[in-house]
């Protein structure tokens, strides 16, 4: 019986699949077999850690903002959770990557604009308290 040529879809596949994870280390690279697996792992972990990505930059823009917030100039204790209230109750929309970006680059904004929500909110309660 004569030998049968294959063809080149088998060797295409698994020649995609080496591009993929040719810098990966040692034997995760050679056997077509464990490439196959490390391929599933590098693309189930890239996609877990997309949604963790955003998790963590917001854990990060709120602890900027928090940490910006609670250092105020005349000793004003203000916390996020109600900085982010009175945001919301006076209809002032920004979101926490801004606010962040506006803690580290330029304090005293984020000082004014504490310091304003801080104003409105007393002047408000003042005919109350009358």
């Amino acid at each position: 019986m004569t030998r049968v040529r294959r063809g080149y879809i088998a060797r295409r596949r698994r020649k995609k699949m080496r591009l993929f994870v040719s810098s990966f280390r040692g034997a995760h690279s050679k056997p077509i077999r464990i490439v196959a697996q490390q391929k599933i792992r590098a693309l189930f972990s890239a996609h877990r850690d997309r949604n963790k990505k955003k998790r963590d930059f917001r854990r990060l823009w709120i602890t900027r903002i928090n940490a910006a917030i609670r250092e105020t100039e005349k000793g004003i204790y203000y916390s996020y959770s109600k900085f982010i209230h009175d945001l919301y109750k006076r209809q002032l929309i920004l979101n926490r990557k801004i606010l962040a970006q506006i803690a580290i680059l330029n304090r005293n904004s984020i000082y004014s604009i504490s310091n304003e929500i801080l104003k409105k909110e007393d002047w408000k309660d003042a005919p109350e308290m009358l």
